[in-house]
């Protein structure tokens, strides 16, 4: 390794920031011993704050129906091969009734763009949720809202909101995204979330078509100035249904190198090892702890619709991913040193 890049990854370790330039720099020396630099420290980092705890969330996915058409995206309006559906109520209560038996304390309600699911639909829901376990944080996935919308969901009782702004480059995002979907909109809502005080996630896919060193720096700069609590990055997968499907994916190098990097940029950030990674590789969310990340969204959803909510090819959707085989994660977090936590595991700050 040169002493620049050397200087490069002591900068970023001590002052969290670096400068466009410097951040596709280090992107663009990538090598072995770099990344294994940038993940010794990002480990010692993740460990100043969340010691060797991995934490848990459940994840509920209601729905596959979505009113957009992402180029990217399995469940994209016009994908006519995708067998939709959707979660009622109660199937979602029930999904959280065995969550809590197994321990977990944080539920994610993740889904489509669904028309169905309105201001006062979603704000039940999530009023019921808290009503029977008020111990558990409620974290949304559901996309771009308005701000009114947003402000309901919290009055409800919404803890957190994860939103991958995709990409922080304009013409990057309008090359992923139809013509009614707005770089400008997507950080409108971010900017609401953090104004509202939910706990924050942003986030993008890695690989992802069109994607270039500058735009992978803009996206860490971009988390460099939101300091967003959470940060779901994962390789991007195609799907055969989608115009992207014969672009390569993403790589778990690649993932995990800029996983050790966010881990330095924002070190109390809360880093998932994402189920696209254990799909690329089988030991890919093992990688990801060992790279920086810290927490891990085993699948609660009806066995019968796991399938169904196919964003990429290929995912993960029996077995070890499964909320139900918690032993079974747990049994390979330890393998890498580390065991799981099942607690609410709110963000953090630096000791």
């Amino acid at each position: 390794m040169n002493e620049h890049i050397l200087s490069l990854i002591n900068a970023l370790a001590d002052s969290h920031s670096l400068s466009l330039e410097q951040y596709a720099e280090l992107i663009e020396a990538r090598a072995p011993e770099t990344a294994a630099l940038l993940a010794q420290k990002a480990v010692a980092a993740r460990k100043a704050i969340y010691g060797n705890d991995v934490y848990v969330r459940g994840l509920i996915e209601i729905s596959n129906i979505c009113k957009n058409d992402c180029l990217y995206c399995g469940i994209r309006r016009s994908n006519k091969n995708c067998d939709r559906y959707r979660l009622t109520k109660e199937q979602i209560t029930d999904c959280a009734a065995e969550g809590y038996r197994l321990g977990f304390r944080t539920f994610v309600l993740q889904g489509g763009e669904d028309p169905y699911y309105t201001d006062n639909v979603l704000c039940d829901i999530v009023s019921e949720l808290k009503s029977i376990y008020p111990d558990c944080a409620v974290t949304l996935s559901m996309g771009e809202r308005s701000r009114e919308s947003y402000e309901l969901l919290r009055r409800s009782g919404a803890d957190r909101y994860l939103l991958r702004h995709e990409t922080a480059d304009k013409a990057h995002y309008e090359s992923l995204h139809p013509n009614d979907m707005s770089f400008e909109n997507r950080m409108r809502c971010l900017r609401d979330l953090r104004d509202l005080g939910y706990q924050v996630g942003c986030g993008f896919m890695v690989g992802s078509p069109n994607q270039t060193s500058n735009t992978l720096a803009k996206d860490l700069k971009f988390i460099e100035g939101f300091k967003p609590d959470m940060c779901g990055i994962g390789p991007f997968v195609p799907h055969k249904d989608t115009p992207f499907r014969d672009h390569p994916p993403g790589t778990v190098e690649l993932t995990c190198y800029l996983l050790s990097i966010i881990r330095l940029i924002h070190p109390p950030v809360l880093l998932p090892a994402t189920t696209a990674l254990g799909t690329i590789h089988p030991e890919g969310r093992e990688m990801g702890i060992k790279a920086g990340a810290n927490v891990v969204m085993p699948n609660l959803s009806p066995v019968s619709v796991r399938k169904k909510y196919e964003l990429y090819d290929n995912k993960i959707c029996t077995g070890e991913e499964s909320a139900q085989c918690k032993d079974c994660l747990s049994a390979r977090m330890e393998s890498v040193g580390y065991h799981i936590v099942t607690s609410r595991g709110d963000v953090r700050r630096q000791k």
